[in-house]
């Protein structure tokens, strides 16, 4: 799929952007059918990859540096886009948790935003750390620079505002249940209850939405 509008960012940059947000989304190994089918599509349309035969490359912290850490902006924006992604199903894991900082140091950006997000950290051998409890005041003032940060993110490019579109789900999911080795362990609310950055999410989302649409001159019913 091709745009008119211009991106301020290379080819490369994208590629290498939307690959560490595909690893981030893939870290914990939690996809089932249709987001393995989502994400082969995405690779398929936007960064014109294959995964068949050949199986997608997780994006190294090196090779992401690479390319994106000449460009401080750039790195920003990407460190941004990677923690909505890793909080999206409302699940922030260790593994996650130890990507981004690989991400955050190679590209050289401050570890402030990842340290106030420790405390929503799941582990699943810990139950407890997966009880369905909404966040306390005292933990969300301390993610309100947070909030701000994340915030900040503007979308000007079309290939990004897309995958944000996919990723991040068009309503608050339903509950769940979380499982381990096949036993229920805990019952999960509704993101919008649980997870305290959910309104950055939306509004990400719609900042991406109002792009395509506005900008871009695309069809977005297939996001709606």
């Amino acid at each position: 799929m091709t745009s008119v509008v211009k991106s301020p960012y290379t080819s490369e940059q994208m590629a290498a952007w939307l690959r560490g947000l595909l690893t981030i989304a893939w870290a914990d190994g939690d996809f089932g059918a249709q987001e393995q089918e989502l994400i082969a599509a995405f690779t398929r349309d936007e960064l014109s990859l294959s995964l068949n035969p050949v199986p997608f490359e997780p994006m190294q912290p090196a090779e992401l540096a690479g390319v994106l850490g000449q460009d401080a902006n750039a790195a920003e924006n990407f460190l941004r886009t990677a923690v909505m992604v890793a909080i999206a199903d409302g699940i922030y894991s260790l593994c996650e948790s130890h990507l981004l900082r690989e991400y955050a140091q190679a590209l050289e950006q401050p570890q402030q935003v990842l340290a106030a997000l420790q405390h929503t950290l799941c582990d699943p051998s810990e139950p407890s750390s997966l009880l369905a409890t909404a966040p306390t005041k005292a933990q969300r003032d301390a993610l309100h620079f947070v909030r701000k940060w994340l915030d900040g993110l503007e979308i000007h490019d079309p290939r990004l505002a897309r995958f944000l579109c996919k990723m991040i789900p068009a309503q608050c999911p339903f509950e769940r249940d979380i499982k381990l080795f096949g036993h229920k362990i805990v019952h999960i609310p509704p993101l919008c209850k649980l997870n305290p950055l959910y309104e950055q999410l939306v509004g990400l989302r719609f900042r991406s939405l109002c792009y395509l649409a506005e900008e871009c001159k695309e069809d977005v019913s297939a996001y709606c």
